[in-house]
């Protein structure tokens, strides 16, 4: 057992790869490529890896969510998906593991020019001898640099008097500006910005023009319509917008609200049309205008939609007597109110049995009370007699018509009374089953029966339709599929509109949701050896009613035993030894009035599944040229909680092959906890993976399965003969970047190797003389530095025995060898090391050579002597400038040692200085040394 490690590699289209302090690192990409993160872990069990976010999202809402597998994959990666990205990986043993990358997308979008005229200067024409300032400004990452350009002629500060170029210091650097002083005839010109991000990730600069003339001048409008435009529903409104001046050609756009148009509406130009239009689409309209050059010009209309929405009415019994009932000989008043647009248009009239009414001494008539909205008329009736009784019509209208009325009736007899509410008998309490439809009724009498508000007792609770207030016109609240949080208290209230304006009568209702008991666990699987005892416990969390609760024990179908809750909220069930008929599911039954409640018990004797032990030393090897072997380990996961185990089947085949391959793999006595168990495969085919199964098989029968896949690694051993590589394929023969160096090493072709910014440097084709051949090189164009290292590491050999079993009894002999290309006055240094499992940060150098060596390709060969597994780095180091490109090509391992190596195996003399004396002085030293071994 092993608690877990972890490291991050990468793939995919990265720039750049750096080290920051505290070991984190960047990962550079370009927006739209894709970024490609792995997560590479050790331990034992295997670790569960996931994948998190501080911010941004690898999916818009990343940092919600995880990703939970060994790769992270962002096809087009955008800018704001760039952050720090996670890898967490735990197997329950220590803490978590954590490693962190921050990704940084690199983007530049087009720059934007934009003109202004110096504040206070502006007069009749726009430019003539006026201050002017272009501002460039670009989004980008990293900062972007500007620069301008007058026709051909590129601007910098001092090269003309009357130009000046800054960056104001609030901008922070993001953008420049040019300032024109007094314009002369020979500032009217062409001026291109050009934004740039130095060629970082390969992305171009990128550029706009603009013509500055006597001409150029912020944009000016017109609407053609009147303000406001008032309509009515149905109608089709046009809404025309011309440019009145303005250089270069102002583009015209309108708004509405500051929001988007509608879907229906149809732009054309300076154009807006709107086809049948509604009073949703009411609204203040503008038309704006720009060209970049001054502020945009914005003129708006409003257009009203003209129409009446139906209105409500109450009535006042007589204020100045404390009684809530119409009688004869007081004052009674009735008040209609309805929403007009425009308002100023409304009209109302007042009807009585359907006959015009008129004001008068006793039928007073007032419109928009000042204690109320707009929009509401009034009649007062003064010492109401039994010839005032009947119904009155309120009349709303829109002066020029083109809209319905909206008429509303008030009948005021002696039967029109004040409400009164109550609650139906047997309506509460009401006691209803959890899912089910429960009707809350309050009975509403008096006349005009008045509109009914639900809510709950507690105000600050919402209806079950998440508002705080429902209305209804029959007194009924209907709650479909009733829950346990609606339990409570809902109050029923008048409404003061189409009723009395009275004091609001109210009632109560009480709701109680019963549901069944709540469990815990609601599944459980038990693993147990036969003869065992073990007890199974099944908890109540809640239940409404509480009080009455029973419980009922069965195997299957077979009762076990039953009983009823008394103090305590959990019932036990023991099992004294284990048979084989006890196997099988447990179930614990816990009932009330509303229902039940169960807890599941699998009692099973199958073993857990085995766990595949990932950090195997040496795991394979190979006894002949075309087969290979495999040393198979695992552990047993909770071996003890069964039978012993007996045997474990073992099923393989290769990937994407259907046939299985079979066997048993007999156990001796007892598997303790954590014990490695190994196995060894053999005859596998080279370069073929497979898929390997492995089942526990203990006297109750199969357990739990788990897979893994094993795959060819090209390991070196006495028995390999040659390993070869001239990174014509994509996969570069498993050759891996070096993760701690300061840059990568690139694969390229001499066909499609862009020189643009190394010229004299690097080779013209590959080693066999072919343009589209394939070789490795180090870039050393900016931003790279001098000093700054780039290391190629091969894949890991394994120096093992002839038989799995057997131990090394000598150090075996290769001779590795490679092609080299070192062409250009600033080349660093090429340098080869021998890195070995088990010698941690010691590698040995093997080779190295400095300096320009002429434009072509040279060979090296060194004789190494590895006594584990092992892997060879190739390390470029660049040199002062530019021109220092380094190449390797054609790289070898071979049995025994090398055959007539080339002359500068070991080290070529630079220019004669002091330290490369010394240094070859030591050199020589270590030959005689290696002969005399």
């Amino acid at each position: 057992m092993s608690p877990p490690t972890v490291r991050i590699i990468h793939s995919g289209h990265a720039c750049n790869i750096e080290e920051e302090r505290y070991t984190e690192r960047v990962y550079t990409i370009r927006e739209g490529e894709t970024l490609e993160l792995a997560c590479l872990v050790s331990g034992h069990p295997r670790p569960q890896i996931r994948w998190t976010k501080t911010a941004g999202s690898a999916s818009d809402r990343f940092q919600d969510s995880s990703v939970f597998n060994e790769t992270l994959r962002i096809i087009r990666i955008q800018r704001h998906q760039g952050g720090r990205y996670y890898c967490k990986a735990e197997n329950g043993l220590g803490s978590p593991a954590i490693k962190s990358i921050r990704v940084d997308v690199y983007y530049l979008d087009d720059p934007i020019v934009t003109v202004h005229q110096s504040i206070g200067e502006a007069k009749e024409q726009f430019y003539y001898e006026r201050t002017v300032f272009l501002r460039c400004m670009a989004n980008s990452n990293p900062p972007v640099r500007y620069s301008w350009r007058r026709g051909k002629e590129f601007l910098s500060q001092g090269s003309d008097k009357g130009v000046e170029i800054y960056e104001p210091f609030f901008t922070q650097g993001e953008t420049k500006i040019l300032k024109l002083k007094n314009l002369r005839p020979q500032d009217y010109a062409n001026y291109s910005c050009i934004a740039s991000v130095r060629n970082v990730c390969g992305i171009p600069e990128k550029n706009v023009l603009f013509k500055l003339s006597n001409k150029t001048a912020s944009p000016t409008i017109k609407l053609l319509v009147e303000d406001p435009i008032v309509v009515n529903p149905g109608q089709s409104v046009t809404l025309v917008c011309v440019t009145s001046g303005g250089e270069p050609t102002p583009t015209l756009t309108w708004v509405r609200n500051t929001d988007e148009l509608s879907k229906k509406s149809r732009l054309n130009g300076g154009t807006l049309t709107l086809p049948a239009i509604s009073m949703e689409e009411a609204g203040v309209y503008s038309c704006v205008a720009s060209n970049n050059v001054g502020n945009p010009a914005k003129k708006s209309t409003a257009i009203v939609v003209r129409g009446l929405k139906k209105g409500r009415f109450w009535i006042t019994p007589d204020p100045y007597h404390n009684d809530d009932n119409i009688q004869i000989g007081r004052e009674v008043k009735i008040s209609c109110q309805v929403e007009a647009t425009p308002s100023e248009e409304l009209l109302f009239s007042w009807l009585k049995n359907g006959r015009p009414l008129r004001s008068s001494e006793r039928m007073v008539i007032t419109h928009t009370d000042p204690d109320v909205q707009p929009g509401t008329t009034n009649l007062d009736i003064i010492d109401l007699k039994f010839t005032d009784f009947g119904t009155y019509t309120c009349v709303a209208a829109l002066k020029n018509g083109g809209i319905p009325e909206v008429s509303i009736d008030v009948n005021i007899s002696s039967t029109t009374v004040p409400p009164e509410l109550t609650v139906p008998r047997g309506k509460s309490p009401m006691v209803v089953q959890e899912g089910d439809t429960v009707d809350l009724q309050c009975l509403v009498s008096g006349k005009p029966k008045p509109i009914i508000l639900w809510s709950r007792a507690d105000k600050e609770v919402p209806m079950p339709d998440g508002s705080l207030q429902t209305e209804s016109y029959d007194g009924v609240l209907r709650i479909v599929n009733v829950s346990r949080e609606m339990t409570g208290t809902y109050r029923c209230a008048t409404s003061q509109y189409n009723g009395f304006n009275v004091k609001p009568r109210e009632a109560l209702v009480e709701v109680t949701v019963q549901y069944p008991p709540v469990v815990e666990p609601v599944f459980t699987e038990i693993r147990q050896g036969l003869g065992r005892a073990f007890t199974l416990n099944c908890r109540v969390l809640r239940a409404h009613p509480s009080k009455v609760l029973k419980y009922e024990w069965k195997l299957g179908t077979r009762l076990l035993t039953m009983g009823q809750f008394d103090q305590r909220d959990e019932t036990d069930y023991h099992v004294r030894a284990l048979n084989r008929e006890g196997y099988g599911e447990y179930t614990c039954e816990v009932t009330n009035e509303a229902g039940a409640g169960a807890c599941r018990f699998l009692v099973t004797g199958r073993a857990y599944a085995p766990e595949f032990y990932y950090d195997t030393y040496s795991a394979l090897w190979q006894n002949r040229p075309r087969v290979y072997g495999f040393k198979l380990q695992w552990t047993q996961q909770n071996p003890l909680s069964v039978d012993r185990i007996v045997a474990y089947r073992l099923g393989m085949k290769q990937t994407g092959q259907s046939r299985w391959w079979e066997q048993e793999i007999p156990m001796e006595g007892a598997i303790a906890m954590g014990e490695l168990i190994t196995h060894n495969l053999t005859e596998l085919i080279k370069p073929e993976a497979y898929l390997v199964r492995l089942t526990p098989i203990t006297r109750f029968g199969e357990g739990d399965s788990t897979d893994r896949i094993i795959r060819y690694s090209a390991p070196v051993n006495p028995h390999l003969r040659e390993f070869q590589c001239s990174f014509e394929d994509e996969a570069v023969c498993m050759f891996t970047q070096d993760k701690t160096d300061d840059f990568d090493w690139t694969r390229h072709s001499a066909a499609t190797r862009d020189t643009k910014y190394t010229p004299n440097t690097g080779p013209s084709s590959d080693r066999a003389g072919s343009k589209q051949g394939f070789y490795m090189y180090i870039e050393t164009s900016r931003p790279r530095l001098e000093g700054e290292k780039a290391r190629l590491l091969t894949p890991t050999f394994n120096v093992a025995p002839k038989s799995p079993y057997g131990t090394v009894t000598a150090t075996p002999t290769y001779c590795f060898g490679f092609y080299y290309h070192m062409y250009g006055k600033h080349i660093g240094a090429l340098n080869a090391y021998l890195r070995q499992k088990g010698h941690s940060g010691s590698d040995s150098s093997l080779w190295n050579l400095v300096g320009n060596q002429g434009d072509r390709w040279k060979q090296a060969k060194v004789n190494i002597h590895p006594i584990a597994s092992f892997q060879l780095v190739l390390e470029g180091i660049r040199g002062p400038g530019i021109e220092g490109d380094i190449a390797i090509d054609d790289v070898t391992i071979e049995e025994g040692e090398c055959k007539d190596p080339p002359p500068n195996n070991l080290r070529s003399l630079s220019p004669p200085t002091t330290p490369h004396i010394w240094q070859f002085l030591v050199t020589l030293t270590l030959v005689f040394v290696g002969l005399q071994r």
